[in-house]
């Protein structure tokens, strides 16, 4: 799997006390089982919740292809609330 995303846009998440991690530790989602959502309000992203290292996060990102193949373009990312842990326990 192929990523992208925006390194500045990562170091300011990650020196955010409320989301504490960027988009390269982000990725560690994807390697394990995680609940996947398509957003009603921008159809063209998606959220994912899933473990980063022993906390559920959520990301934001979008399918978007290469000469290489398909990429996973990260949007941004958030520490899961109460209503995306519920919905990972219950989906996942």
């Amino acid at each position: 799997m192929h990523f992208s995303f925006d390194p500045a846009k990562s170091k300011r998440l990650r020196a955010n006390p409320k989301r504490g991690i960027g988009f390269e530790e982000a990725q560690e989602l994807f390697s394990q089982p995680y609940w996947l959502d398509q957003r009603s309000d921008v159809p063209e992203q998606h959220r994912a919740v899933g473990w980063v290292g022993d906390r559920l996060y959520s990301v934001i990102f979008e399918f978007r292809e290469d000469e290489h193949g398909e990429i996973l373009h990260l949007v941004t990312l958030w520490k899961s609330t109460k209503e995306e842990i519920r919905l990972y326990e219950e989906h996942s």
